[in-house]
């Protein structure tokens, strides 16, 4: 089989980290069939092709633009494929042939808010309908839709009415490079952690006002430390805020990410809706404590091994807050283990060779 993989989004946070550790165990589990790997020019360069039966084309067009929808094809189409594997639902209208599409949440769907976008509102919503079109294209149209959770497979089936047995669930994996087994101090003293986009979905406003009301019951010297890109999303909030209790971090490496991990009171999340959540297990995997809305993502991914909390009351958050942090974190040591157990469950070896099959039998239904 000659097969090729959509992979633009390489440098992104959640999606690039998907497509980056398939990449990287596909090329040593598989020595049968040949792969195409699609990149943006800047991404190429920092792509390792170790098996031989593997080549980058440079398709540099950005997603959920119209030369993606025109332009894409065209590449696509000149390298003789059996199979596509989009691993994001931007897929051009205008593909025609057999292809396979991840699909890792369905947020948008579900909050499709202006605030979500750097877009004037009338262009966002002229972008909504082209979201709306796309994706209803690539759940019609592909052989399989995998998704990362049960959750969404279900959210799938409700939202979308797509056929229970055209969906395959393969869970992530941990990155192990994100986590560490040594405790190497930083100097950022007492802190809960949150990692992750700015997106109006990630709640990040409650979650701050959570943290502010944990504050007015605690006269030391606790902060909040939010990790991500500093994009306009981030910038943005950051513009909004005038607490010296709050620090904003950007860009960090895998090193110091798992340090912040280490050293954590515990990781928070107040997201309303999520695919996977990769950081929550991030966490788990640095044994730090997870403090999570209580949503079925979250659910799924780490059972009883975390501290649940109602998403839409900042009294909820700050509630959890307070305990964890009155309590320590060997009040916890039984939830750390759990963590630990439910770890096992989740391996991007695994995921990939899951993938692989998905692409052979989608093949053989041809």
């Amino acid at each position: 089989m000659r097969i090729g993989i959509d992979a633009r989004l390489w440098n992104q946070t959640g999606v690039g980290r998907y497509i980056r550790n398939l990449v990287l165990n596909l090329q040593v589990i598989d020595k049968k069939n040949e792969y195409v790997l699609f990149a943006i020019k800047e991404d190429a360069k920092n792509i390792k092709v170790t098996n031989p039966k593997w080549k980058i084309v440079i398709a540099d067009i950005r997603w959920h633009s119209l030369r993606e929808q025109y332009e894409l094809p065209k590449i696509l189409n000149k390298e003789t494929l059996d199979l596509v594997h989009f691993p994001y639902f931007s897929v051009p209208i205008l593909y025609k042939k057999l292809f396979v599409v991840t699909i890792h949440d369905l947020i948008m769907q579900h909050y499709p808010t202006g605030k979500a976008s750097t877009l004037p509102l009338p262009f966002y919503r002229a972008k909504k309908i082209g979201y709306s079109r796309v994706i209803k294209n690539a759940v019609k149209n592909s052989e399989k839709i995998i998704v990362p959770l049960n959750s969404v497979k279900e959210d799938l089936i409700k939202s979308l009415r797509v056929p229970s047995e055209k969906i395959v669930v393969t869970y992530e994996g941990v990155d192990t490079n994100v986590s560490t087994t040594t405790l190497q101090k930083n100097n950022m003293g007492k802190y809960f952690l949150y990692v992750g986009n700015a997106y109006p979905h990630k709640n990040l406003d409650r979650l701050i006002k959570g943290f502010e009301l944990f504050k007015k019951e605690t006269e030391e010297d606790v902060k909040l430390i939010l990790v991500g890109k500093d994009d306009f999303f981030y910038q943005r909030l950051e513009r909004q805020q005038n607490n010296s209790s709050i620090t904003f971090l950007h860009d960090l490496s895998d090193k110091d990410l798992a340090s912040l991990y280490k050293n954590a009171i515990a990781f928070i999340s107040a997201s309303v809706m999520e695919g996977f959540g990769l950081p929550a297990i991030e966490a788990i995997s640095n044994d730090c404590l997870a403090i999570l809305s209580n949503i079925a993502s979250f659910r799924e991914v780490c059972g009883d091994s975390a501290i649940y909390f109602d998403p839409l009351k900042s009294e909820s958050i700050a509630k959890k807050m307070g305990e964890v942090y009155k309590n320590g974190k060997k009040h916890y040591v039984l939830n750390l283990q759990k963590g630990k157990e439910r770890l096992k469950l989740f391996s991007w070896k695994k995921m990939s060779e899951e993938t692989l099959k998905v692409y052979e039998g989608s093949i053989s239904l041809r």
